[in-house]
Parts: structure tokens; C-alpha cells; sequence
């Protein structure tokens, strides 16, 4: 009789549902979207500091922006954040794992959407950020020029600096599959984000402000117009609208 009984496997994340642009992806992995507020909580705390501090600088230089969407913003970490400065934050994201933690902890709106592919009309924000998600991109142009649709006035990026100390440590995690943060990561500067730009936006007039952060503890600066640290904040704000 048993042999006449099929066998199923149910999962509530197949692996079909953990690739996205053709890859898996840790953010559609349990094992790390459930730890990831912990982490800002544990050994990111002093980072997260500076790095909210070096974006907010740079989003109010932009008095236009009233509005915001932060896209891959996860479990509403920094979407939180931006209401705390006084902007009116909304958030997206393409994992369903991350943001089910997000509608616990943000009352605000949230939407699960691809970032290349905003469900959104054109200028429905003051605003586009992205806070270390812009990385995991396969097709960056594409997504810059999304934002700039969506947002009106420009776009806020938080982003994990390839000018780091820390960055042989990276790329040796993402060799050996022992950080899956870092795997199908692309880490940027702030030279080669502002050449990622112009391309996307070649008949744009736009103004660019950067900042860095994310260097040791001892290191007597904790900001610099130096393009060396684990992070930077990189401001586009648009001139021609």
C-alpha cells in the first residue's frame, strides 16, 4: 500500500523562489534574513551611526525633498530611519522574507516589487534611495534610470565601499561562500559610481555630493571627502526639473 502513496516535499521557499537575475540570492535565504537585524543591532551599531549620519547630510543639502522610497529596504531599517529625520518614507523590496519582518516594524507603506521594474508613475517621489542594495544589481543602469523616473529630484545611495581595508577579507568571503552578503555582491567608489551615472543619465543635468565613512574606530575622523572607508553616501540631485 505505501509504495502506491506518493511522496511530497513541500517548502515555503523553493529554490526556484531564491533566484532572482538568474542567481541565488542571500536575501531570499531565511538563514540570513532572520538574523539581519540582529546584526545591525550587535556589531554594525557603531557603523549604522555614522552611516545615517553621513546620509542625512547629504539628503537635506536637497531642500525639495519632502518625499521618499527607499528601494531594497528590506526589514525597513533605514525606512524607518528616514521618518525619524523628518521625510516621509515608503519602502520596497523583492524579498518576501525581508519584508515580512518590515511590516512588523514600520507602519508606513511597503511593496513587494523589482527594483529595474518600479511599480510606480513618474515622479511619485521627491526621492529614490538605496542603502546598501544598489550592489546587487545586474543591471545598474537600468535601475538608476528607474529611480530618476520615480523620483523627481534625484537619488540618495548608501553603498558598502570597494576602497576598503577590509575589502581582500570580502572578496576572500565571497570566494570561499562564507559571507553570503558579499557573494553576488558588486562593490562600487565613488569614481566608479559617478562614471555608472553619467551613463545611465547622458541628457541630465545633475549635481553629485559624496561623503565617506566606515573607518577603525581609532581612525581620529570619522568622515572624510576622501574616497578610502567601508562606506559612502552618494547624493544625485537633479538640476533640470
Amino acid at each position: 500500500m505505501s509504495k502506491l502513496i506518493k511522496q511530497e516535499t513541500f517548502e515555503v521557499a523553493p529554490d526556484g523562489l531564491r533566484n532572482w537575475q538568474g542567481r541565488k540570492e542571500w536575501f531570499f535565504n531565511r538563514d540570513d534574513t532572520d538574523h539581519y537585524e540582529d546584526y545591525y543591532e550587535g556589531p554594525y551599531k557603531f557603523q549604522e551611526v555614522w552611516q545615517k549620519k553621513t546620509l542625512e547630510e547629504l539628503i537635506k543639502q536637497d531642500h525639495r525633498v519632502k518625499t521618499l522610497l527607499e528601494f531594497g529596504c528590506g526589514t525597513t531599517r533605514f525606512t524607518r530611519w528616514w521618518h525619524e529625520i523628518g521625510l516621509e518614507a515608503s519602502g520596497g523590496d523583492i524579498s518576501p522574507f525581508m519584508l515580512a519582518q518590515g511590516v512588523q516594524l514600520f507602519d508606513g507603506d511597503l511593496v513587494l516589487a523589482d527594483s529595474h521594474h518600479m511599480p510606480f508613475k513618474d515622479h511619485s517621489f521627491d526621492a529614490l534611495a538605496f542603502v546598501t542594495t544598489f550592489e546587487y544589481y545586474k543591471n545598474p543602469v537600468k535601475v538608476i534610470q528607474e529611480a530618476v523616473r520615480v523620483g523627481k529630484y534625484g537619488i540618495i545611495f548608501g553603498m558598502m565601499n570597494r576602497n576598503t581595508p577590509k575589502l581582500i577579507r570580502r572578496k576572500v568571503q565571497q570566494a570561499f561562500g562564507r559571507n553570503n552578503y558579499y557573494i553576488t555582491a558588486h562593490f562600487y567608489t565613488p569614481s566608479s559610481l559617478k562614471d555608472l551615472v553619467a551613463e545611465a543619465l547622458p541628457d541630465r543635468k545633475y549635481k553629485i555630493e559624496w561623503n565617506a565613512t566606515g573607518l577603525p574606530k581609532w581612525f581620529p575622523k570619522k568622515q572624510w571627502k576622501i574616497p578610502y572607508g567601508d562606506f559612502f553616501g552618494f547624493h544625485v540631485q537633479l538640476l533640470d526639473v
